[in-house]
């Protein structure tokens, strides 16, 4: 029987932020925490995960993380605009070298044919500026779509750091 998908992407994280004294910040919406406690199920993740933000609400994506309410307006909050300033809010808010941030829609309801069950925006940041976002579509049921979200987010970690690692 293989390892938990999770369970091994967030060790693999947990190992490069690490290796490179770099601190973590979540920022969520559609997965409600679950890249937190995905990452913080990793035994000694307190030296390198700072903190996370479940930002559920239109309002706490302002307050707790700096969304802009015109970004709101004019994207709305499943956009790669929205996931891009709330990585970046979520750095600007805590300690964090590093962070990662998504907003969805999980179903079974919600979309739109704009903006379909399965839409994931997710974005990666540094402190340095450094910033990737990108939109999922994943198939399955609300469990599924969420579950795949957190496996793009630390794939994507993953991705960010071994970028930053081959600049060095």
């Amino acid at each position: 029987m293989s390892a938990d998908p999770l369970s091994t992407l967030a060790t693999l994280v947990g190992t490069r932020l690490k290796a490179r004294a770099l601190l973590l910040v979540t920022a969520e919406s559609c997965t409600g925490g679950w890249i937190a406690q995905a990452v913080t199920a990793v035994a000694g993740s307190s030296e390198w995960f700072e903190r996370g933000y479940v930002t559920y609400s239109n309002e706490s994506k302002q307050e707790l993380v700096g969304v802009r309410p015109e970004t709101l307006a004019r994207h709305g909050a499943v956009s790669e605009e929205t996931a891009r300033e709330m990585a970046a809010g979520a750095l600007a808010a805590s300690r964090a070298s590093v962070a990662v941030a998504v907003t969805g829609i999980a179903g079974p309801s919600g979309g739109s044919p704009q903006k379909p069950v399965g839409m994931v925006c997710l974005s990666w940041a540094l402190r340095d500026g450094v910033a990737k976002t990108e939109t999922c579509r994943f198939a399955g049921d609300r469990g599924q779509v969420r579950r795949r979200s957190v496996i793009r987010a630390l794939q994507g970690l993953i991705e960010v750091l071994d970028e930053v690692e081959a600049q060095d």
